[in-house]
């Protein structure tokens, strides 16, 4: 029975998830997508739905944990004013916000500062997992993210408190030992956390060197499962979120030499887990709910939506989240929490809800979930239209730049080390580039960057570019870098140009627009690791580099006597038709031309 359990989530995910990525949906909501298929209102292949669910929550557990491995105690500790300082104030803003309009749909005092606090929480497992998908988490807007996130785990520990507080004074109208049960339990909670702060700092690395000795790869493993599942068992006896102990079991071995080999061996079962939770929720909407009652739960889920999207971008705003990034950090945290589910189960339990607001609120959460993809596929096209319509509309930068000897036009990730060495001796420039984001950045950091598209003549001249000695064309996209190529021919013959190229292609086609310094982004990189890569073989480093010299003499020569051939454009058909005989003969060529060269330096 598990086998085939087992069998039909693997086959639903095998099957959902890359279509779902096929057409840009994103792998979360093809998780989401095969859980409904399969759950009850689907094909009804699984029923067990609520085992499932606490079994795959240990996908959330294990993601926390590897993300404290790479959070070290003293970031986070420099984390803590985006943490309690951003976090708090968005669980307060979305709290009171969506509290107010609990009460506004019929809900009690008691029953709407709950449905307040659990529906300010995000989905740490949905969020997390979609700003890695989109390598955002790393981003400063990421980060204020993940802070946020952080701060929600943290909650969770007054609001267990307070809902068998708000229970008991429910059920006995206020008397002082309403007090206790609530107390106790914020106690407990708190003991657990120094407990795992207590092993965490004197236990657990004296016990992994012992298991690390025994040099059994299996063991090791199962040592680092048993220590994330057993503190977030610890965690849950209590009450608290599982999560939270295991990242901060996490940040506790960040600084550790067991950091690696941990993450290592923890990150298969956290993805495989991780997209069981994902089907597990999928499964869990009620769609008999969502036929009976259409229009309500629609009211719901929008209303929650707005308030929370709206409190969200306020919270951005004054954190200071860039203006172009506000909807999207508004967005990732846009859902209801996976804890929320345990907030209103345990809110019915005491007597704070009833079953068929437990029931709408569940199915609210659980389509709020379903709902974060789509909305960053609409943000995506609405970020595109924008960019397209911007560029006709929206105006350049004023420029008066009287003393222009440099100019940079695009400022990424090879601009910047250009635009960096000549700062550091002593040499202005004048920085052209079309993110906004990356310029609002730059200016915080002193540098005189413009907004503008640098491949447009009135900028240029505006630029100083009739005056200017030298313009560095590090423009990301090759057809905007070989206009501006070409602009500077027709129009600023005088004006030199260093261009960087993409590829081989790229670098041909600059040649043919008349730029003579042009460099290829990853071409010397690459050859200094060949070079030192002859280095680890034994060879003498003098004679390393000579031979890498030799091959980068050899590689400019040959690329440079075809470069007519590839301007006609018959050959580069014919060329690209080639392929893999094309790419043969390059390397038998590359071999015998180096070889001969070689041999003749030898001889002299």
């Amino acid at each position: 029975m598990i086998l085939n359990d087992v069998l039909i989530y693997l086959a639903a995910a095998v099957i959902c998830v890359p279509i779902a990525w096929r057409f840009k949906l994103g792998a979360v909501l093809g998780y989401l997508i095969a859980g409904i298929l399969i759950g009850p209102w689907g094909f009804k292949l699984v029923s067990e739905v609520d085992s499932i669910m606490h079994f795959s929550e240990f996908g959330v557990v294990l993601m926390l944990f590897v993300i404290g491995l790479e959070l070290e105690p003293k970031r986070l500790v420099e984390m803590r004013k985006s943490v309690f300082g951003g976090g708090a104030l968005q669980m307060a803003l979305s709290a009171i916000v969506l509290a107010l309009g609990a009460a506004a749909v019929g809900l009690g005092w008691k029953a709407a500062l709950v449905v307040g606090l659990a529906m300010a929480l995000s989905s740490t497992a949905i969020a997390i997992a979609t700003m890695t998908e989109r390598n955002f988490l790393p981003t400063p807007t990421g980060q204020s993210g993940f802070a946020v996130l952080l701060f929600q785990d943290i909650a969770a520990i007054p609001l267990l408190a307070v809902i068998p507080l708000l229970g008991a004074v429910a059920l006995t109208g206020g008397g002082a030992e309403a007090n206790e049960p609530g107390w106790l339990d914020a106690a407990r909670a708190f003991g657990a956390i120094a407990a795992v702060i207590v092993i965490g700092l004197y236990f657990i690395r004296p016990l992994l060197r012992l298991v690390a000795k025994t040099n059994l790869r299996e063991v090791f493993t199962a040592f680092a499962l048993l220590l994330v599942i057993g503190i977030a068992q610890v965690m849950s006896l209590v009450g608290l979120s599982m999560g939270l102990g295991a990242f901060l079991a996490g940040v506790l071995l960040a600084s550790s030499e067991y950091r690696h080999a941990l993450e290592t061996d923890i990150e298969p079962f956290k993805g495989l887990l991780l997209g069981l939770f994902f089907i597990a929720v999928g499964m869990t909407i009620d769609f008999g709910l969502l036929v009976n009652q259409p229009g309500r739960v629609a009211l719901l889920v929008v209303g929650y939506l707005t308030l929370k999207l709206a409190t969200l971008w306020f919270t951005a705003r004054i954190i200071g989240v860039t203006t172009r990034q506000r909807w999207l950090f508004a967005i990732l945290l846009s859902q209801g929490g996976e804890f929320g589910f345990v907030v209103f189960g345990a809110a019915q339990t005491v007597g704070v809800l009833s079953r068929e607001w437990t029931d709408l609120l569940n199915m609210t959460v659980a389509l709020s979930m379903t709902t974060t993809p789509l909305l960053l596929l609409a943000h995506d096209w609405w970020i595109a239209r924008s960019e397209c319509a911007g560029k006709d509309k929206q105006e350049a930068d004023e420029i008066d730049e009287k003393d222009t000897r440099v100019i940079i036009a695009g400022f990424g990730r090879f601009g910047q080390i250009v635009g960096r060495l000549l700062f550091a001796n002593g040499i202005n420039a004048v920085v052209l580039d079309h993110d906004p984001d990356q310029i609002e950045l730059l200016r915080k950091f002193g540098y005189k960057v413009f907004y503008g598209d640098a491949s447009r003549l009135d900028l240029l001249r505006a630029a100083g570019a009739a005056r200017a000695t030298l313009i560095v064309n590090a423009i990301d996209d090759v057809d905007d870098s070989l206009m501006l190529a070409d602009i500077v021919r027709r129009n600023f013959p005088n004006l030199k140009m260093i261009a960087r190229a993409r590829n081989v292609m790229h670098y041909v086609e600059l040649r043919s627009s008349g730029v003579e310094v042009i460099e290829r982004e990853s071409f010397e990189a690459a050859l200094k690791a060949g070079r030192h890569s002859l280095e680890v073989l034994g060879i003498d480093r003098f004679r390393a580099r000579d031979m890498a010299n030799i091959f980068r003499r050899h590689n400019i020569r040959d690329l440079e006597a075809r470069v007519s051939d590839f301007t006609d454009e018959a050959s580069r058909v014919s060329a690209a038709k080639a392929g893999r005989d094309e790419l043969a003969a390059l390397f038998a060529r590359d071999r015998e031309q180096f070889e001969a060269e070689h041999s003749s330096e030898d001889w002299h």
